[in-house]
């Protein structure tokens, strides 16, 4: 099985925006490390885009990113131990603080591509249902015991 994962965020301005340069400049080469990244399998673009900014979840503001990983070490390697993390740790400045959970990870067969629609139904069952074997948090994905008992460590 593979880890398939769903991030949305609300942007505080429009992408054209100069106050969104740090984010945008970025992309590409955030994206680019992901795409090389040891067990990365999947990410979701637009067409004719390297990204998926012009794709929305809902209203016109969130953004979404979704992308598939052999396994939690993988997507935990790509996150925190590349330049991703420097981003990572900058959203606030881009991103609005969401009430509800904003990301959900769910496992996928190998080989298998989620829909944008399915990932979004993931979403809104973890924030309706929480953390269950169909749908969990990033707390979860980083529950080793947790993800022992789903045979993903």
């Amino acid at each position: 099985m593979h880890l398939a994962e769903l991030n949305i965020g609300k942007f505080k301005y429009p992408t054209s925006d100069a106050r969104m340069a740090g984010f945008m400049d970025n992309l590409d080469r955030v994206n680019a490390l992901a795409d090389r990244a040891e067990g990365f399998v999947w990410r979701l673009v637009s067409d004719g885009s390297n990204n998926a900014t012009d794709l929305r979840f809902g209203d016109e503001d969130y953004a979404v990113n979704m992308s598939v990983w052999k396994d939690v070490k993988s997507l935990e390697d790509y996150v925190f131990k590349t330049v991703h993390v420097q981003i990572y740790k900058k959203r606030g400045e881009w991103f609005e603080k969401l009430e509800k959970p904003h990301m959900v990870f769910w496992f996928v067969p190998e080989g298998y591509i989620p829909s944008l629609k399915e990932a979004i139904d993931k979403l809104e069952f973890y924030q309706t249902n929480g953390a269950t074997d169909e749908a969990f948090g990033w707390a979860e994905v980083m529950d080793v015991e947790r993800m022992r008992s789903l045979r993903c460590a």
